[in-house]
């Protein structure tokens, strides 16, 4: 039997089923969004309390507490995802590797900073802070509009917003002060990452 070759409206279908597939199987799946959301939060708060109250840098080592957690209960939760939901379409894999890249983009960057401090003597930190602010609301903006989810487009313009204002403070020389600067990076990631999470949740359980 000949391979038939699908027509252009057949393959906008198929297209338009794996999108649908992605985005239902993501709806409820807001568990990782929501860990990721509450440990950059709960950390931020606990570095700004630490360095208001010691005026000491080396409490900004507990940021090191983000990648470590959050990379060890990441793959543990999206392996129970994976066994839950059965086999990944290809949208599936699109969105994982969109995340995956940004991922190791920041693994990359720290291991950057770290030479950059202790080889050349350079303090390149806000570097990490730009960066994720603009990285990772293009990322959940990319994946928003690819299943086509508001909250998530929604979240990352946020994200993305404080992002552009910490860019600009930057290149001005404008010190990113904690008492200001992290109240700014709590609500962004509370925007990004808690909020999508639990609309993501809900509407699992009113499809549910």
């Amino acid at each position: 039997m000949e391979d038939r070759k699908l027509t252009e409206k057949e393959s906008l279908e198929v297209i338009t089923s794996m999108i649908a597939l992605t985005k239902q199987r993501y709806i409820g799946d807001g568990r990782i969004m929501l860990m990721w959301g509450y440990l950059v939060a709960t950390v931020s708060i606990l570095v700004w309390i630490m360095l208001a109250t010691t005026h000491q840098g080396y409490w900004n080592w507990l940021w090191f507490a983000i990648p470590i957690i959050g990379g060890i209960a990441t793959p543990i939760m999206a392996h129970k995802q994976h066994q839950q939901n059965g086999v990944k379409t290809f949208s599936d894999t699109v969105t994982s590797r969109l995340w995956t890249i940004a991922g190791i983009s920041e693994i990359v960057l720290i291991a950057a900073c770290i030479v950059f401090e202790y080889a050349f003597g350079h303090n390149c930190w806000s570097a990490m802070l730009v960066y994720t602010l603009i990285a990772m609301p293009l990322a959940e903006i990319a994946q928003g509009l690819f299943i086509k989810e508001k909250s998530l487009a929604a979240g990352g313009l946020t994200g993305l917003a404080v992002g552009i204002v910490t860019i600009c403070c930057v290149v001005a020389g404008i010190p990113l002060i904690a008492n200001w600067f992290m109240p700014l990076f709590i609500i962004a990631f509370v925007a990004m990452m808690i909020v999508p999470g639990h609309i993501l949740n809900h509407k699992a359980r009113k499809e549910a």
